[in-house]
């Protein structure tokens, strides 16, 4: 049996050097007893990550809204979360003034892109499970 083939090589890949570089900076990090902006960055990023996929993942939540609804609710929901995270930062740490909208910036563009991929896959699956369910009924009249 083959672990690694042409269907999840690159999903392997980028799986690997996440939790590579995740444990690597984390390490790091535990050892120099401080974190640089190089670091921070990767967290932020792993987090935004995170935000963005967890928030696309719920979409069978809102499945009684229409789809362009159900867009604007998740982008809404994790814009939120970021500017009450940061809001939180503040109290720790300085924040540039453009850093709010700096954040939604950074965090939008990418998460427009992965929500167009994702509906369009969503749709794709959901397409196919339909043919699937259509020719079970089929074959059952058949029978």
């Amino acid at each position: 049996m083959k672990l690694v083939n042409k269907k999840n090589v690159i999903s392997i890949i980028c799986i690997t050097y996440t939790v590579v570089s995740i444990v690597l900076g984390t390490l790091e990090i535990i050892v120099k007893r401080e974190i640089n902006p190089s670091q921070l960055n990767m967290f932020l990023c792993l987090f935004l990550s995170i935000l963005g996929v967890g928030v696309l993942s719920q979409h069978y939540r809102l499945e009684k809204f229409s789809p362009l609804t159900m867009v604007i609710i998740q982008y809404l929901v994790a814009v939120a979360i970021i500017l009450i995270s940061l809001k939180i930062a503040s109290y720790f740490t300085n924040i540039h003034p453009d850093g709010y909208r700096d954040m939604t910036i950074s965090f939008s563009i990418p998460y427009f892109i992965g929500a167009v991929i994702y509906y369009i896959c969503l749709r794709l699956e959901v397409r196919k499970q339909n043919q699937i369910l259509e020719k079970i009924k089929n074959n059952r009249n058949k029978s």
